[in-house]
């Protein structure tokens, strides 16, 4: 399962919005990934986060794989809404 976002928080996905991502994608048991850019990387590791660098405007990809991908994408999506750091995507 999958669900795309447009960034739209002036700084990106800088340290505060990853380690909300992070910490919300860590309680879940499905494996979650977020891909930006051509790149992949686990959304429970802040580090791999990190990397990517994310700009505001940018659009960014997470996926959920698990018995509970539905739910994790629910929880991220709602976390990504409701703290103004992105807008989801029409499919």
């Amino acid at each position: 399962m999958k669900k795309r976002f447009k960034i739209t928080a002036q700084e990106g996905i800088h340290a505060r919005p990853a380690a909300l991502l992070v910490s919300s994608a860590a309680s879940c048991r499905s494996s979650m990934e977020l891909s930006f850019n051509g790149k992949s990387v686990s959304l429970k590791s802040i580090l791999s986060v990190m990397t990517l660098s994310i700009p505001v405007n940018s659009t960014i990809t997470i996926s959920a794989d698990g018995d509970d991908a539905a739910e994790a994408l629910e929880k991220l999506a709602e976390v990504i809404l409701s703290h103004g750091i992105g807008e989801l995507c029409e499919s």
